[in-house]
């Protein structure tokens, strides 16, 4: 009986595996956290104005919509994991650039400095 219960337990267990790999996106839940912490840093060290930040943030939220929707069906296609590789590409660029334009909050206070 318990050598029944098991093997039960172990075909249950590799029928639910492969479903878990379908919908799991580690690479692009790494990359995402790595942006999260770009966007942050960038907020407290000045280099981000509070807009740049909110507008970065909508973007990683996108990611995160199409993460989402991707996964909805239960499997996360090549074609899906490429559009949401390209999207973070595209906010890697947004962030690098925001970061280091012209515009600076070095003292918080929600007004752009500017370098004299």
């Amino acid at each position: 009986m318990k050598m029944k219960l098991a093997f039960a337990a172990m075909i249950a267990t590799a029928a639910t595996l492969p479903v878990l790999a379908q919908t799991a996106t580690p690479h692009i839940d790494q990359r995402e956290q790595r942006q999260e912490q770009r966007i942050q840093q960038g907020e407290q060290s000045g280099s981000l104005t509070n807009k740049e930040a909110a507008r970065l943030e909508q973007g990683q939220a996108h990611i995160d919509r199409m993460e989402s929707k991707a996964a909805a069906d239960g499997t996360v296609t090549h074609k899906e994991r490429a559009r949401m590789r390209q999207a973070e590409r595209v906010q890697s660029r947004h962030i690098e650039k925001q970061k280091h334009d012209r515009q600076h909050d070095y003292n918080h206070n929600g007004v752009t400095d500017h370098r004299r």
